[in-house]
């Protein structure tokens, strides 16, 4: 049966833009700012233009639908259809002279606001900016952050693609497939919470110049001894190796969220950072979303140490040979840009034994990723199991090999 649509809200001083006129651009302006603004809360929702409900982003439709009415909107986005990339070092810059924070006003406590649709209220912990209200389900965004002049911009964000019922699907498969995980641990949908949830990166481009020394080592062998000692020895020939490598990076992503397993966080890449829309927050309409922890000169060190290993492996392939030593590498970036993007992931985070275990899904390719606890029962009766077949063998074959040779 469907249900039954919130009423409309009252009026808060929020600020409601006038109807279409019919002109194609006034339509346009029309849709960018149907979102209602709450002043007093510094907030926003979306509601639909037929039934007043609240406008969710339908993964499988790929548009804003409302779950009342079946109202369908798409996401307007201005002239320039592309996410741009960042002047790195002016961020820099602003970040030293003060201009920009780390976390600013807007992410250093809890804020706690009024449902401008059932008058409930909802808290906002740290660095969320999209949520649920607890009582009647509206999808509720912060407005102070994302815009927040001491803040770095969203540039561009990747909506999901994988639907709930898709990512339901893996997960089990994946947690189904780990034999040694409790069975408590299988039942999550009773035991876990499961979230559609935008995460921020940072990414990087930039065009790396490196001049290098080292060694170059040449395997060759050598006969050495004589009689029964007379055997071949491997041996390494070096000589002295120099010369310059360039490597070029394209979006290297890095999460700057705290409270994720960043080791599987990273496993879910590659990311289709190319297929990135310019932000609209209509995107994340329905789905928990998270600003920066991390800014982006904090998340650029993890992603240079990432371009040394690529150029590294460069180095090493430029000197050839057998074996490689390095001895010195003088790297020289160029044209470093970045793009501050919000990402899908799908975390399903489980309570088990008094510890929190992560289960991550990439929201555009379905890739899982995470990490889940061991039945010690199970292990002591794999343990069993696998002794008692080696027992068994042995007196199968073990007492029968000594019978023939009696």
């Amino acid at each position: 049966m469907t249900p039954e649509p919130p009423p409309l809200p009252e009026d808060t001083g929020a600020v409601v833009p006038p109807p279409p006129v019919g002109h194609a651009e006034e339509v346009a302006e029309r849709l960018r700012e149907r979102a209602l603004l709450h002043r007093t809360e510094q907030t926003r929702t979306y509601p639909c233009l037929q039934c007043g409900g609240e406008l969710e982003w339908h993964i499988g439709k790929q548009l804003l639908v409302c779950p009342f009415c079946g109202n369908e909107q798409e996401v307007v986005l201005g002239e320039d259809d592309e996410v741009v990339e960042q002047d790195l070092h002016e961020a820099m810059a602003a970040l030293d002279a003060g201009a920009l924070t780390k976390t600013g006003l807007q992410v250093a406590d809890e804020k706690e606001v009024v449902c401008q649709n059932c008058g409930g209220h909802t808290t906002f912990t740290g660095t969320l900016t999209t949520t649920r209200c607890p009582y009647c389900a509206t999808p509720i965004q912060r407005d102070d952050v994302h815009d927040a002049p001491a803040r770095l911009a969203v540039d561009g964000v990747l909506p999901f693609q994988v639907d709930r019922p898709t990512a339901e699907s893996a997960i089990g498969e994946w947690i189904n497939s780990r034999w040694f995980a409790p069975n408590e641990f299988k039942k999550y949908a009773t035991t876990g919470a499961f979230n559609s949830v935008y995460s921020a990166y940072f990414t990087y481009d930039a065009f790396a110049t490196t001049r290098y020394t080292g060694r170059r080592g040449d395997h060759y062998t050598v006969t050495v001894g004589s009689g029964e000692n007379r055997r071949t020895e491997v041996r390494t020939r070096w000589r002295y190796a120099a010369g310059t490598v360039q490597n070029s990076f394209d979006d290297v992503p890095v999460p700057a969220n705290d409270g994720l397993d960043r080791k599987h966080v990273q496993a879910l890449e590659p990311w289709p950072t190319g297929d990135a829309r310019p932000f609209s927050a209509e995107y994340l309409a329905g789905h928990l979303s998270r600003t920066y922890d991390h800014d982006v000169v904090e998340c650029f060190a993890p992603a240079k140490a990432r371009m040394e290993d690529v150029i590294r492996d460069t180095v090493r392939r430029d000197i050839g040979g057998d074996v490689q030593q390095i001895t010195s590498m003088g790297v020289h970036y160029e044209g470093l840009t970045y793009k501050h993007l919000l990402l899908p992931v799908w975390l399903l985070t489980v309570l088990y034994g008094g510890s929190p275990f992560q289960v991550f899904i990439n929201g555009v390719t379905g890739e899982v990723q995470g990490e889940r606890p061991y039945s010690k029962v199970k292990i002591a009766l794999a343990v069993i199991a696998v002794t008692l077949l080696a027992l068994a063998a042995w007196f199968l074959f073990g007492s029968s090999g000594e019978g023939t040779a009696a």
